[in-house]
């Protein structure tokens, strides 16, 4: 049994678009959007020659996962709101597959975390 969720070998990436934005945390993210309501999610990324770290959209194999999820439409519902200038919700990748109980991507030891839910 697999304990970390792993990149398919096929994937599709239907659902979410990547969304550049002026936030104080990131420039980019992935933003998944029904009606007037959207929800931005967002995943950390590391340079191993400068030992930069920096947020930004997640990986394109996991967007349709997420949004396909039977949860999905329930946690969307809860957390998402409408555009405030220019600016959405936003989630972490980690927080949305812990909120869905789907399997965590690996995590690396340079990874940080949030301690708020509202970033």
């Amino acid at each position: 049994m697999r304990y970390h969720y792993e990149k398919p070998a096929i994937y599709l990436s239907k659902y979410g678009d990547t969304y550049t934005c002026n936030h104080p945390v990131y420039s980019r993210c992935t933003l998944y959007s029904i009606g007037n309501k959207g929800l931005a999610v967002i995943q950390q990324r590391f340079d191993p020659e400068t030992k930069h770290t920096w947020w930004s959209e997640i990986d394109p194999w996991i967007t349709d996962d997420l949004y396909l999820h039977p949860k999905f439409k329930k946690f969307f519902d809860e957390r998402a709101g409408e555009n405030n200038g220019g600016l959405y919700p936003t989630v972490t990748i980690r927080q949305i597959m812990w909120a869905l109980k789907m399997k965590p991507i690996t995590r690396e030891r340079w990874e940080t975390c949030f301690d708020r839910r509202n970033i």
